[in-house]
């Protein structure tokens, strides 16, 4: 198993992309801490993981509340003893909103928990990896924040910012043995897609498991000659391929 002996925590972890990576990382061996506002639904994903023969805790927690993250840290390190991997994937989305309608609230709402909760999040592990000279961060990105789009100005600004927040990040972290990473999914079938589109998912969706998979490629030690780097994993939503699906408000 690529991630035996290895604790991984991650955020937004009991729905969708979040879902499926806690999945996946707990098949190929890792701790997993799955944090999510839902402890309900976070204990879910723990059951699922436990069927399986794998070892998982849940954390309630909201990444854009400090006091959380220092919690979540905290019960980490307590309850399994270290963190070698951080999945920044909690994240929150609006339907169509246009910027004269949009309010400072929802905007707020947006950037602190696409991109302040993952600056938290990085910040409370950091000393951690640092100390151990050994750490893999991977923050969940989109294909939004590769472009803009008319009605999504607060989510792919976030996920641009989280982007540029990446590279900044592996730059400071190469010399202290921390790789630092971003993924960039198209569509993904997931329970905020079908709330964003009012059900109306793209048919090209891809399907969480998708993004999993490049998840634990980047957890794992084979992923070492990459730091810095957002993934493009557009899959058949890549605007090579659908150029009117990508200019829909439907897109993600």
């Amino acid at each position: 198993m690529r991630l035996d002996g290895k604790v991984a925590i991650v955020t937004g972890g009991s729905r969708g992309i979040g879902r499926a990576t806690c999945i996946a990382l707990a098949r190929e061996g890792a701790k997993v801490v799955v944090v999510g506002r839902s402890e309900p639904t976070c204990e879910e994903v723990v059951s699922q993981i436990a069927t399986h023969g794998g070892t998982a805790i849940a954390v309630r927690a909201d990444v854009s509340v400090e006091a959380n993250v220092t919690a979540m840290v905290g019960t980490t390190l307590e309850r399994l003893g270290q963190i070698d991997i951080l999945v920044n994937n909690a994240a929150v989305n609006l339907p169509y909103r246009a910027v004269v309608d949009l309010s400072l609230d929802e905007w707020n709402r947006i950037i602190t928990t696409n991109l302040t909760g993952s600056f938290l999040c990085c910040k409370a592990v950091l000393p951690t990896m640092m100390a151990q000279g050994y750490g893999k961060i991977i923050n969940m990105s989109s294909r939004g924040g590769r472009q803009g789009e008319a009605g999504r100005s607060p989510y792919r600004s976030s996920k641009a910012a989280l982007i540029n927040f990446t590279e900044c990040l592996a730059a400071e972290m190469k010399e202290h043995g921390i790789d630092v990473n971003a993924i960039c999914p198209g569509a993904v079938d997931t329970d905020m897609m079908s709330e964003i589109t009012k059900g109306n998912t793209p048919a090209y969706a891809m399907p969480p498991e998708d993004m999993a998979s490049i998840v634990v490629f980047l957890a794992s030690d084979e992923s070492r000659a990459i730091t810095g780097t957002a993934i493009d994993a557009f899959g058949a939503g890549n605007p090579l391929f659908r150029a009117k699906s990508y200019l829909s408000p439907g897109s993600r």
